[in-house]
């Protein structure tokens, strides 16, 4: 079981420019066609642990993973739009591989959905905060710092405004 922080944390991007955020998922359109979607859903574990097993890739950090009834969405941070890019079209590279056996098998058929999209963030227009949660999220893939004095509103930790306003008491 992950440890928990008691307390109130906030990502730490140290000196990094920007941050990649990749949103990337699946949506099973119809489940009575498993041999449809199945090879979709089995092509993305292949891919994480090839990621994991080499950090110089890009990925900052094992996806946080999530499901809601037909969807399955990964939440993924990048070093960068180039690495993520990289990655993509490596020729070698277990994505490519999938991409191409979607477009030959699924494409057109709407069996199964795939999405993804990416957003590359200036540092400074990253604003964070864990209370009492285990290392989670961008924290997991940069720093995880308790929130200091001075950065205890979201406001406050973007630079919008001073903590001055903030309408509940911080801890």
């Amino acid at each position: 079981m992950a440890q928990v922080h008691p307390g109130r944390f906030m990502a730490d991007l140290g000196d990094r420019d920007e941050i990649v955020v990749f949103v990337i998922g699946m949506r099973i359109n119809r489940f009575w066609q498993f041999w449809r979607w199945l090879p979709v859903f089995a092509a993305m574990p292949k891919m994480i642990v090839e990621l994991c097993r080499d950090p110089s890739l890009g990925l900052l950090a094992r996806p946080s993973t999530f499901m809601s009834g037909r969807v399955f969405l990964l939440v993924q941070y990048w070093r960068s739009f180039e690495d993520l890019e990289r990655f993509a079209r490596a020729p070698q590279g277990s994505h490519l591989e999938a991409w191409r056996n979607f477009n030959r098998r699924i494409r057109d058929n709407g069996s199964v959905g795939i999405f993804h999209e990416t957003y590359r963030v200036p540092a400074g227009a990253v604003e964070t905060v864990y209370s009492n949660m285990p290392v989670f999220g961008l924290a997991a893939a940069t720093g995880h710092a308790p929130v200091r004095a001075g950065r205890h509103s979201a406001a406050a930790r973007l630079g919008v405004r001073p903590d001055g306003d903030a309408p509940v008491e911080p801890y």
